[in-house]
């Protein structure tokens, strides 16, 4: 029946005009439909990335350094306090840095945990690694009050040790394999729905620039046919109709184009390296912690010796070294990174940031880090050997003072370092979730308006054409 009305249409000029309106305004329809449902897709992902997946990924990583960072501070407060319950002997700086940083991890701690607690709600798995971690974090707080409230008695130092040991496994065995399984769980939901918002737009990409070209080629068509039929060279309102056409296609590409663009911008080169750099932090303030366990604990030196050139392994590796190699082996690999970027003589952490280079200054930032970090590693094997010679209250001041020239401060650098190689990716990546809600904003609504347009201005400019046949 359809086939037959059409064919009726298809005998007679105005029937063709009329199924060509009718096909120009289907077209244009379609093309609003596409286009608002790939702007109605991109703006949610963009709420998501913004709203929660970059943040709760980064809480995530926020709790696993701000977790090493109270236990080592705690290591530090053991260290720097003196004789238990009389304070002679306090390096009073360390202890009163020690106590204020403290108070900051543990805050941070907590922020993080309800920022985790919010985000993982509808998801069992994720809800259920944020209550354990909670619990754990209870009883952790609990063995350091322990500890603490030991070292404030007279003859309590050993008792403390003692305690500060038992938090320290709970940490190392169970609170920091949930906090690095959470950031792995939050950054796999934003890959889920990076990877599932660019496939739908690179096939909202082809199918645009498909029912563009139709819908420009059928005007087009139209007025060619109606200057043949009409004796008329323009039809005015066909005319206008193809401009808000064109302005409706090239309008809908740049925002499909700039979704696409700005969300590979904010997941591969800005937020990639803001976990690597992230990890590396909380990997760094690992690293630093375990220098201070050494001191604290002579009992455990050889594992907290093997846990720090591990854990250097994991920013700066290199195949077999060992601390006595690390520095040399670090310098000769460096040295040849910078002849050449492409020299795959290192992995870990930094490498993966080296490789993720995008922005302008990232790399002499990057490079800048791995300097700083270079400073601190020749600085372990002083404090090493200032420890090997017994002189424990140098080892001390060297490793947790704050004098410009100890080892604390040099730690300090490169952290602040670090975190301005972050900072650059982090403003990146806030400029891109900007510039892909703002291509929303903008140019949806012109597309849209343009295909309206395009509609109406068709069948105004057909109008007079079929009024002629009345």
């Amino acid at each position: 029946m359809a086939r037959l009305f059409t064919e009726r249409l298809w005998a007679t000029l105005p029937g063709r005009l009329r199924l060509a309106r009718a096909a120009c305004g289907l077209i244009a329809s379609a093309l609003l439909i596409l286009l608002a449902v790939a702007a109605t897709g991109a703006a949610t992902a963009w709420d998501e990335t913004a709203r929660h997946d970059g943040p709760r990924t980064v809480s995530a990583t926020q709790l696993n350094l701000a977790l090493n960072d109270m236990d080592a501070q705690t290591a530090n407060i053991l260290l720097s306090s003196g004789d238990s319950g009389t304070g002679a002997g306090r390096l009073e700086e360390s202890y009163s840095k020690a106590g204020d940083l403290y108070r900051d991890a543990q805050d941070t701690i907590s922020r993080s945990l309800r920022t985790l607690a919010a985000a993982s709600e509808g998801d069992p798995d994720t809800e259920a690694t944020v209550v354990r971690l909670t619990d754990e974090f209870t009883h952790y707080q609990e063995l350091i009050g322990r500890v603490l409230e030991n070292d404030s008695r007279p003859g309590g130092k050993d008792a403390a040790r003692v305690d500060y040991r038992t938090a320290t496994d709970l940490l190392t065995g169970r609170l920091l394999p949930e906090a690095r399984k959470l950031v792995d769980a939050n950054d796999a939901v934003y890959e889920r729905g990076y990877a599932a918002a660019r496939s739908d737009l690179a096939v909202q990409r082809t199918a645009e620039a498909v029912l563009g070209v139709l819908l420009i080629a059928v005007l087009v068509l139209l007025q060619i046919r109606l200057a043949r039929h009409f004796n008329r060279v323009f039809n005015p309102g066909l005319i206008a109709a193809t401009l808000c056409a064109v302005v409706a296609v090239v309008c809908g590409a740049q925002m499909l184009a700039t979704e696409y663009d700005r969300m590979k911008v904010a997941r591969r080169d800005s937020f990639d390296s803001v976990i690597a750099l992230s990890r590396s932090k909380a990997v760094g303030y690992d690293v630093n912690a375990d220098e201070s366990r050494y001191l604290l604990d002579p009992e455990r030196r050889p594992a907290y010796e093997r846990s720090f050139l591990d854990k250097s392994q994991q920013l700066y590796g290199m195949e077999g070294a060992t601390l006595a190699t690390y520095d040399a082996k670090l310098d000769e690999t460096w040295a040849a990174y910078l002849k050449s970027h492409e020299d795959k003589r290192f992995t870990g952490e930094f490498r993966r940031e080296l490789d993720n280079v995008t922005f302008a200054g990232e790399r002499v930032a990057a490079e800048r880090t791995v300097a700083a970090y270079a400073v601190y590693q020749r600085d372990d094997r002083t404090f090493r050997r200032l420890v090997a010679e017994g002189k424990t209250k140098e080892a001390t001041v060297f490793s947790i003072g704050w004098a410009s020239d100890t080892s604390n401060a040099h730690f300090g650098e490169w952290m602040k370092a670090l975190d301005e190689v972050t900072a650059i990716n982090q403003k990146h990546f806030d400029l891109a979730v900007r510039e892909g809600r703002g291509a929303v904003t903008t140019q949806a609504p012109m597309a849209a308006a343009a295909l309206l347009l395009t509609a109406g201005l068709t069948a105004l400019g057909l109008r007079r054409r079929l009024a002629e046949f009345r």
